[in-house]
């Protein structure tokens, strides 16, 4: 059996956590097993305890990882959209869509791991990082948390009556209680 050199061990490191908070945001924590992820990458199990010190601390990476790679496409929407205002206008149009709504394992991991970091604290670190940073890229203070929580609120809901009229209903509601005219704050 050959061994791996350190650039593929982290090459191969970074798969996993992608992976992983792919995965994660997509089925729950609870759902997937070291081995599904690494089935995912096509790496043996047991080369997952040579990289992490367990399952939890690849929740963690993972929702470091999610929170990091939304950091960057909102950046890139700011860059790519002519200001700030047009980019949370971009995020909101994005974030509402049916294409957001049935992808939930690229999509936001403030929606994507909200309930299990909710449910075990080890994990919640991360996890209140990855929102404030994400709050104040929407808005400054507590608009920044409003329209951050009604956007993920809504795309929660969203998920959870997807198939019925009731779904895209609540997508249009909160698209359209978010827009600046409607008076709501930040997003």
């Amino acid at each position: 059996m050959s061994r791996v050199s350190q650039a593929e061990a982290r090459a191969n490191r970074e798969r996993v956590v992608e992976a992983a908070s792919r995965l994660f945001r997509e089925r729950g924590v609870a759902n997937v097993s070291v081995a599904d992820v690494m089935q995912a990458v096509g790496l043996t199990q047991g080369g997952f305890y040579k990289q992490f010190a367990s399952k939890d601390a690849l929740v963690a990476e993972a929702e470091a990882k999610g929170f990091a790679d939304m950091l960057q496409y909102l950046a890139g929407l700011e860059a790519d959209s002519g200001g700030h205002d047009a980019a949370v206008s971009a995020l909101r149009a994005m974030y509402l869509s049916t294409d957001h709504r049935d992808a939930p394992g690229t999509g936001c991991p403030a929606a994507g791991f909200g309930g299990d970091a909710a449910r075990e604290p080890e994990w919640r670190a991360a996890y209140t990082a990855g929102v404030r940073d994400m709050a104040d890229w929407v808005a400054p203070g507590k608009a920044g948390l409003v329209g951050l929580a009604t956007l993920v609120g809504g795309i929660l809901l969203s998920r959870g009556t997807a198939g019925s009229p009731l779904s895209e209903e609540i997508l249009q509601a909160v698209r359209e209680a978010t827009t600046p005219d409607a008076g709501a704050a930040g997003a």
